[in-house]
């Protein structure tokens, strides 16, 4: 909770204001049972029609204060709780993008997604309940017993003597309701995973006719979050029956005994009245407790998985660099190696070679050679475990993420927003004019498509750009990697899904730019022209070179350029 603290000092007058007009509703609150006993003693039992005036007067008087002061008051928390769940999801957003690619594996998506919708819509409800209700219930409760003891201190004995057993339970059942609704956020975050993946996964699950079993998935983790939620609530529920009970117990009690004192005058019928209401409203104060303090253990167990991303350190910092200057595309590994975090086994292992700006590379491989996770490397996403990679001879811990400036990546699976697909191709640079639009959508072999669609360049594409085909996805994410105009170019095997020809057309546009390019590929015929290519097998580099050295030297190369030859992979020149 202590780092929620400074987003609520940023509201601490609006706070303070929400604060001070409850004290003034709770004043209230405690000053009428007291004029209502004047009324009753002073006026209806004497037959003092000006005194029931005048108290009469004076009580509608602090009513309507009392009604402003809570409008008001709820108008103050509103604002703080909002502005304080607005604050803590821009810090997690900026905090999550923060995180590196291996980093941000720690937490499951849905789990983060779950910690910036529900749990800080839990903080807010926690806030807003705090400052106009959770503290005066406790005030009133305390000042309650005070004001009893002023009117009639035998009365008010029995008020006391069960307040702390009530408190005893309810701090007990707190306790244990805190741990079972934390454990409720985190089946909600298994039931998010599950719904996500099926939604993201649905034409998959519909060809492989898994619907009965996708729903027999969620119906488990759904029943097990259901089973949870009504533990936790049947816990803080059992609290208001026993408060019921309880005070129902000491109210049948202060009647009994105030029936007794009226009728040997030791008290009289206004008292009785007084503490009869300071005990029925104390009742109601303790009925809100209850389901505050259920808020609060949601709260509670909410913010400490806020704190959490919260207080994970930050490895993706922007760095500020002097004297920037364009990267002009020198990549050197020397020894570099690297390991996935919880693995055993390293996933590269002393990787070397030295890039010259402009050329272009190659990376070929079986699947699990590691090509993917080398490509991440060169834009920082992964953080190598030993070694050195410099880029334009500078170590690139000294660029920082800054590195991506001028790198732009191309995954296999093109990822697109919604939007349109002039959206789409400006995503990564925004002064792009439509003239510029167009000639990159040209080099990416995408313009001929996009004219025969009846909006063009403002046609809308689906989430996740589901209305297009796999090639064409690849096109638009080249077309939007070809805007950016970056000095270093990863293509991670994005040409898979093209065809032939449309294939060698786009990495023909692709050669005749300045850019440093690394094309990861299955085919050989993708990087045949390339000035080095690397060929990894396990995580190492088992050859290195251009294509007429490596078909000269490496019998692994040999043994794909003749297998692919065979099979007819390989495009004619």
């Amino acid at each position: 909770m202590s780092k929620l603290f400074k987003y609520i000092n940023l509201y601490k007058y609006a706070m303070y204001v929400a604060l001070f007009l409850m004290i003034v509703e709770l004043i209230v609150e405690l000053v009428q049972p007291v004029i209502m006993a004047k009324i009753i003693d002073d006026g209806i039992v004497a037959g003092d029609m000006e005194t029931i005036y005048i108290y009469g007067g004076w009580l509608l008087f602090i009513t309507v204060i009392a009604f402003i002061a809570g409008i008001s008051s709820s108008f103050f928390a509103s604002h703080v709780s909002q502005g304080v769940g607005h604050d803590i999801r821009k810090d997690m957003f900026h905090h999550i993008q923060m995180f590196s690619a291996m980093k941000i594996q720690k937490f499951q998506t849905s789990s983060l997604l779950t910690r910036m919708t529900n749990d800080v819509s839990q903080i807010q409800g926690l806030l807003f309940g705090f400052m106009r209700i959770m503290l005066r219930a406790p005030l009133f409760i305390v000042f309650g017993i005070v004001m009893s003891f002023t009117i009639n201190p035998s009365l008010a004995v029995i008020l006391l003597a069960t307040i702390p057993l009530l408190m005893i339970i309810m701090l007990t059942l707190m306790k244990k309701g805190m741990r079972l609704f934390r454990s409720v956020q985190e089946k909600l975050d298994s039931v998010n995973q599950i719904v996500r993946e099926n939604l993201l996964a649905i034409k998959l699950v519909k060809a492989f006719h898994h619907i009965t079993y996708e729903n027999n998935r969620f119906s488990k983790i759904n029943n097990r979050l259901k089973d949870q939620n009504k533990k936790a609530l049947w816990v803080m529920e059992i609290v208001m029956p026993i408060v019921m009970l309880i005070m129902n117990l000491a109210l049948i009690v202060l009647l009994w005994f105030g029936s007794v004192q009226l009728e040997m005058n030791g008290a009289q019928a206004g008292e009785v009245v007084a503490i009869i209401n300071y005990a029925t409203r104390m009742l109601a104060s303790f009925g809100v407790f209850s389901f505050l303090l259920m808020n609060l253990t949601r709260g509670r167990a909410s913010a400490a998985r806020i704190n959490e991303v919260l207080a994970e350190s930050l490895d993706d910092e922007v760095k500020e660099i002097p004297q920037w200057h364009k990267i002009q595309g020198a990549i050197e590994f020397e020894h570099v190696s690297f390991c996935y975090p919880n693995m055993r086994k390293e996933s590269l292992h002393d990787i070397n070679f030295d890039i010259k700006p402009g050329e272009k590379v190659g990376i070929l491989g079986e699947t699990g050679s590691g090509k993917t996770t080398l490509l991440h490397l060169i834009p920082y996403l992964y953080h190598k475990t030993s070694g050195e990679i410099y880029i334009d001879k500078q170590p690139i811990e000294v660029w920082g993420n800054q590195v991506r400036l001028d790198i732009t990546l191309v995954p296999q699976e093109g990822f697109l927003f919604s939007g349109t697909i002039k959206d789409n191709i400006s995503w990564g640079n925004e002064q792009l004019s439509m003239e510029e639009i167009e000639q990159v959508a040209k080099e990416a072999q995408l313009d001929s498509f996009v004219q025969t669609l009846p909006a063009k360049y403002d046609t809308v594409i689906g989430q996740r750009g589901v209305n297009l085909s796999g090639g064409q996805k690849q096109r638009l994410s080249i077309a939007r990697a070809l805007a950016d105009n970056p000095s270093i170019l990863l293509l991670d095997d994005s040409t898979s899904a093209l065809d032939a020809t449309t294939e060698k057309h786009v990495l023909e546009a692709i050669r005749r730019r300045k850019c440093t390019t690394f094309i990861v590929s299955q085919k050989i015929s993708s990087v045949v022209d390339a000035d080095q290519i690397l060929v990894l097998e396990k995580g190492t580099v088992k050859g290195q070179g251009t294509h007429e050295q490596l078909v000269q030297s490496l019998p692994l190369y040999q043994k794909m350029w003749e297998s692919q030859r065979r099979e007819g992979v390989l495009m004619d020149d």
